[in-house]
């Protein structure tokens, strides 16, 4: 059976932690940001662990990760 092929789109926007946890960006980053609050940009910096649900789905996406 050949090797599966990881998802290059998904690669670039996931990373995996060392006991597992998929690990994402916020949203919301990129422009219209002078009407958003310092304490909402501030907050949007930070990563996020994905649900069990989508990490999942990234897992299939990401087979050797």
């Amino acid at each position: 059976m050949p090797k599966m092929k990881t998802h290059r789109g998904a690669a670039k926007r996931f990373k995996v932690t060392g006991t597992g946890k998929i690990v994402k960006n916020s949203s919301f980053r990129r422009h219209k940001l002078e009407k958003k609050s310092s304490k909402r940009k501030r907050q949007l910096r930070v990563a996020l662990v994905v649900s069990d649900a989508d990490a999942k789905r990234v897992h299939e996406l990401l087979p050797y990760k």
